[in-house]
């Protein structure tokens, strides 16, 4: 069985405060994906780049307290790529990939558009760049899962408020429009609505910290894993970790009979 977690953590100093690292220890992960590290290398501590048992490969924002995102793995990579070739959005730290024999692990932070009309211009620019590399990736013959935060409610039972939602960055016609295609026309699959199709309130990977989106489970699943069909097609558990809080976003494990 292959276990493979991605998480949010909204900083990763703060998440290690929070406990997220003994947390780990007790899942056996195989693969962990980090988005929103929000550090750069002189800050990580010797568990954060490499947890027992684990191997870190990072690719950190130039920008400092922002963006970065991570990988561990159990066994060693056999090749890592960090970044797509654009600059603008490699400065970033958004795209790491980690090569293990024949499987692909990425670690993805897809912008937020949230901000103002200029941060969702950006959006859309980086999801029109990244779909020729989805093609790639899908055409390599590799197996490849995709971790992270895309920062898209893709359909309308992946969010609690859709309704009043839909003239806002996350849940905006196009961007959805452009996941249906990475699944349609790509051939990608959304592994956990692969294993529950019909999962609404429970799906949830985010909540914002207003109006106690958490207490009230007003949240939003924008974290996935986003795979190749014959891996995604040995999926066979998928679950939401809620039970301690790490970060505005809830790690998303899935186990594979890779």
């Amino acid at each position: 069985m292959l276990r493979i977690i991605t998480a949010n953590l909204n900083g990763i100093r703060s998440a290690s405060s929070k406990g997220f690292y003994e947390w780990l220890e007790t899942q056996s992960p195989d693969f962990v994906c980090l988005q929103e590290l929000k550090a750069q290398a002189g800050d990580m501590t010797a568990g954060m780049l490499a947890p027992r048992g684990l191997h870190g490969y990072f690719h950190y924002a130039e920008k400092k307290g922002y963006s970065g995102v991570g990988v561990y793995s159990k066994q060693p990579a056999d090749k890592v790529i960090a970044g797509l070739g654009h600059a603008d959005i490699d400065s970033e730290g958004r795209y790491l990939e980690v090569q293990v024999g024949n499987l692909s692990v990425v670690s993805l932070y897809l912008p937020s558009g949230s901000s103002s009309e200029e941060r969702q211009s950006v959006k859309y620019s980086v999801m029109a760049r990244f779909y020729p590399h989805l093609a790639e990736l899908k055409a390599s013959g590799r197996d490849v899962v995709i971790c992270g935060d895309w920062n898209i409610a893709h359909k309308e039972a992946d969010l609690k408020n859709w309704r009043g939602n839909r003239k806002n960055s996350g849940f905006l016609p196009a961007e959805r429009a452009w996941m249906t295609q990475v699944y349609s026309e790509l051939g990608w699959v959304d592994v956990y609505r692969h294993l529950h199709p019909d999962a609404t309130d429970a799906c949830y990977t985010w909540w914002s910290n207003r109006g106690q989106a958490w207490v009230k489970n007003v949240g939003w699943r924008i974290d996935y894993q986003v795979a190749t069909p014959s891996i995604a097609d040995s999926a066979r558990v998928s679950s939401i970790f809620k039970t301690q809080r790490f970060s505005d976003h809830a790690p998303l494990i899935v186990d594979y009979a890779y």
